[in-house]
């Protein structure tokens, strides 16, 4: 009986505990549905007398409409701008999104709150190796509206961009447009994959102007290609993480960890880069001209301490630059030579141009773009109908705003539906969806030029966060494509039909490649070498 007295004290203190656990549950409980509710007040008293949330689908609880969700993400936005007007909301997993469809939206939002919708939305794999590698998230691309993106917006466009036009510059990009002249007259009667013939040439471009160019090394050549197809991959794929951000951190789908593992590789390539930079910077000391990457490192030396700039950003920057440069201008030109090989007859009138401007007896120059207005012409026609960024890079904004009559709150995820707005009938017409170049000829000068002054027409953006490198862009896919023109007559491979369908991605490219076989159009096998 004696024993019993602990057990029952034991029996005892154990029923008190669980009561006083309870009641500790219960008081936390009811604490946060006070809180919760004090803060549901506030917000909803907060927003009386402001304009509502713009109209849109009501959704699943927690999921929204992610099960509705097309992979055509464009055309699905399109669909629901024309059931819930220009500008409409709708939930994609705990992400509140907004999509604006017309010129209106589009210059309210970009043009008089320009500074609000500075900041770009990153996906969760942009951000993956924030956390292992500081500094990844810093480049121009990602990095907030802020000190960090002046500085390095200014020092790209001061240093990379505004230097394009120089001779050397130019001249090394007459070197890799020959040089893929050269391998298609290899190839002649044989199929050939556009956009990797186009990817290949405007990389050895981009490289050889940020470090030099690629290593001599080919297994070297080859990984880093690797790496760049890699990213831009991952970067368009669907990722939970980007619907739920609280999940980010589990990585359910193993991006992060395998943008992580590219930018090791990555990583590892940049050291020989700047190993072999350094090393030709030597040699060709007091010859005139600089990679970018030399240029950087003296740019480092020179600054000051507040200037929040450092190697990781460079790095970062290098890659960006790599990416938008690579996969934007190849799939410019794809789509256009897929739209010309439907339209023979614009193809024989750029053809026309190109021999009455720069005959037959020499190859084409840079300096003869501005003399070819039908080809001109014509690229702008592609990015009308085929804009690379169909939503452009998506925003997020720093403060509440209104657009359209609708309040935008901080911290949402706005895309912009320009490949929308510019098939639009009401804008450009009956024949809007039909690939016309002559629309551009009879417009003025100015009204559809790349600034992204014309609402209706925004293929690289606008406002602060248009894209830097708009000029390089224009000089390399004209260039190139009048010199495949100039010298080529294209076919499609024998028994073999065109098609023009899309494949949604960070980058709208054709969801087949596009392949040809080129004949030369001339018998001088010098011509461009």
């Amino acid at each position: 009986m004696k024993a019993a007295v602990p057990l029952m004290a034991s029996a005892t203190d154990y029923v008190v505990a669980a009561s006083q656990q309870q009641s500790d549950i219960f008081l936390i409980l009811s604490l946060i549905i006070v809180v919760s509710s004090a803060v549901f007040l506030l917000r909803w008293t907060r927003r009386q007398g402001s304009p509502p949330l713009p109209p849109g689908p009501v959704g699943l609880p927690l999921l929204g409409s992610l099960l509705s969700l097309e992979p055509d993400l464009h055309r699905y936005f399109a669909r629901l701008a024309r059931a819930y007007g220009p500008v409409f909301s709708l939930r994609l997993g705990t992400r509140l999104c907004i999509v604006l469809s017309s010129p209106a939206a589009f210059r309210e939002a970009l043009k008089d709150h320009d500074v609000i919708f500075a900041n770009r939305d990153p996906p969760a794999t942009a951000t993956a190796t924030a956390t292992a590698v500081p500094g990844t998230q810093h480049g121009l691309l990602w990095s907030p509206h802020g000190t960090l993106w002046r500085t390095l917006r200014k020092v790209t466009v001061r240093e990379f961009i505004s230097t394009s036009g120089n001779e050397e510059v130019r001249s090394l990009r007459r070197r890799e447009v020959r040089r893929a002249i050269a391998r298609l007259r290899a190839r002649e009667g044989e199929p050939v994959e556009v956009w990797e013939l186009v990817f290949t040439t405007e990389l050895n471009v981009l490289t050889s102007m940020l470090w030099g160019g690629l290593s001599e090394d080919g297994d070297v050549s080859m990984k880093f290609r690797a790496v760049v197809k890699g990213v831009v991959e991952l970067l368009g794929a669907p990722n939970v993480s980007d619907f739920f951000p609280a999940l980010a951190v589990l990585d359910l789908q193993g991006m992060g960890r395998r943008m992580k593992r590219l930018w090791d590789r990555y990583d590892v390539l940049w050291k020989k880069f700047v190993e072999e930079s350094g090393r030709r910077g030597e040699e060709d000391e007091g010859k005139g001209g600089k990679a970018f990457l030399q240029v950087m490192v003296e740019v480092l030396e020179r600054r000051d301490q507040k200037d929040p700039l450092t190697v990781d950003h460079v790095k970062t920057l290098f890659l960006e630059l790599i990416l938008g440069g690579t996969d934007t201008t190849s799939t410019t030109i794809e789509w256009a030579m897929a739209e010309l090989m439907r339209n023979p007859d614009i193809m024989r009138k750029i053809q026309d141009e190109l021999d009455a401007v720069v005959g037959k007896e020499r190859a084409v120059e840079e300096s003869d773009v501005p003399k070819l207005v039908y080809l001109r012409a014509v690229m702008k026609e592609t990015l009308r109908l085929h804009p690379v960024a169909p939503l452009l890079v998506p925003r997020s904004p720093s403060s509440p705003c209104t657009v359209g009559g609708y309040t935008i709150p901080k911290g949402s995820k706005v895309f912009v539906n320009v490949w929308m707005i510019q098939r639009d009938a009401a804008i450009w017409g009956e024949d809007a969806v039909e690939f016309r170049p002559e629309r551009f000829l009879t417009a003025a000068d100015d009204k559809y030029e790349f600034r992204g002054t014309n609402f209706a027409y925004l293929p690289f953006g606008s406002g602060r966060r248009i894209c830097v490198g708009i000029s390089l862009a224009e000089k390399m896919v004209t260039h190139m494509l009048a010199s495949f023109l100039h010298s080529f007559r294209w076919q499609l491979p024998e028994g073999e039909k065109l098609e023009l369908g899309e494949r949604f991605g960070i980058v709208l490219r054709k969801a087949e490649p596009l392949v040809l076989v080129p004949t030369a159009r001339f018998d001088d096998p010098d011509l461009y070498s």
